[in-house]
């Protein structure tokens, strides 16, 4: 039996959950979440507890158990709380800047980078390095903040680059000159 996939997830006050045949909807005051599951569990709804069951016992369907039990839990969370992740950016000159619904860096290329924010995500832009991107989809969430920290990785040398608030950069020594 799964570790994970045989706890029940809470539902907490103030957050419906809706089960129809193998479409969950979650809905509560971060917004609403939809997921659709495999038949191989069964997701029920017993005393504000959603329990995860598996069909049988194979391979895929062990698989399933543990894994669709946490996405419920994120869903439940992500509608009552939510998620946020917090980006980092070091480097003379390097820069970000919200302007309407677009956001706009500056990493050191010849042409500022401007990326469209998505529905569902909400980007604030502390003191010109700091990005706080947040939603209630934390799949959803950790995609977008890929995506940002891709346009310029830390680099090992110098740890320039945009990175993530709580990552630790390993730095490499240079080159050092032959006499």
């Amino acid at each position: 039996m799964s570790r994970i996939g045989k706890i029940p997830v809470t539902v907490a006050s103030g957050v419906k959950v809706n089960i129809d045949k193998n479409t969950v909807r979650v809905e509560g005051p971060k917004g609403k979440l939809a997921m659709d599951f495999s038949n191989d569990v069964e997701i029920s709804l017993k005393d504000n507890k959603v329990v995860v069951t598996r069909k049988d016992d194979s391979k895929r369907s062990r698989a399933m158990h543990g894994l669709y039990r946490n996405l419920l839990n994120n869903m439940v969370i992500g509608v009552h709380e939510g998620f946020k992740k917090v980006l980092i950016i070091t480097g003379i000159g390097y820069r970000a800047e919200k302007k309407g619904n677009s956001l706009i860096l500056n990493l050191g290329y010849s042409n500022p980078i401007e990326y469209p924010i998505p529905e569902g995500i909400s980007i604030e832009v502390e003191a010109n390095n700091k990005i706080i991107v947040s939603s209630n989809n934390k799949q959803q969430l950790g995609q977008i903040c890929a995506e940002l920290r891709g346009f310029r990785p830390p680099e090992p040398y110098k740890g320039k680059g945009m990175k993530y608030e709580n990552e630790y950069i390993r730095k490499k020594v240079g080159k050092t000159g032959v006499k």
